[in-house]
């Protein structure tokens, strides 16, 4: 399951562009079918790694390898993006992420989350290359 998901994923220009890394964690809920019916962010490190992740959930409806039975009800789920190191130093490599850790925007949870049912399957690791 993490392969199609790490597959769906699409890297934004904009996240290479700022060197973004970081953690998102989200809960959703899919009905009988795999179908997503509600996708709730708790936790993300910038707003930026948001939209790519979104979107490969999105790419995940009715196609799941969880069992029928186990479909219906919660699910969290965490990204981790992180981009390779590249073999010989790349021109303010160090500034961009000095420069993103500094400006990110956490988007963290105010009050406690209630899980209800949910199952926690495994992170999703995602890794992009850096070319400039």
């Amino acid at each position: 399951m993490t392969g199609f998901f790490k597959d769906s994923l699409t890297v934004s220009p904009d996240i290479i562009q700022k060197r973004a890394t970081g953690v998102v964690i989200f809960k959703f809920t899919a009905d009988t079918k795999g179908g997503i019916t509600k996708l709730v962010v708790y936790y993300a490190d910038d707003a930026v790694l948001i939209p790519p992740v979104i979107e490969a959930i999105k790419k995940s409806n009715h196609k799941w390898v969880i069992p029928d039975h186990e479909k219906f009800h919660d699910f969290i789920l965490q990204f981790a993006v992180n981009f390779n190191p590249p073999e010989s130093p790349v021109k303010g490599l160090q500034k961009a992420v000095y420069d993103f850790n500094r400006h990110r925007k956490p988007i963290v949870t105010s009050n406690q989350v209630p899980l209800n049912e949910a199952t926690l399957l495994p992170t999703v690791m995602v890794n992009y290359d850096i070319t400039e």
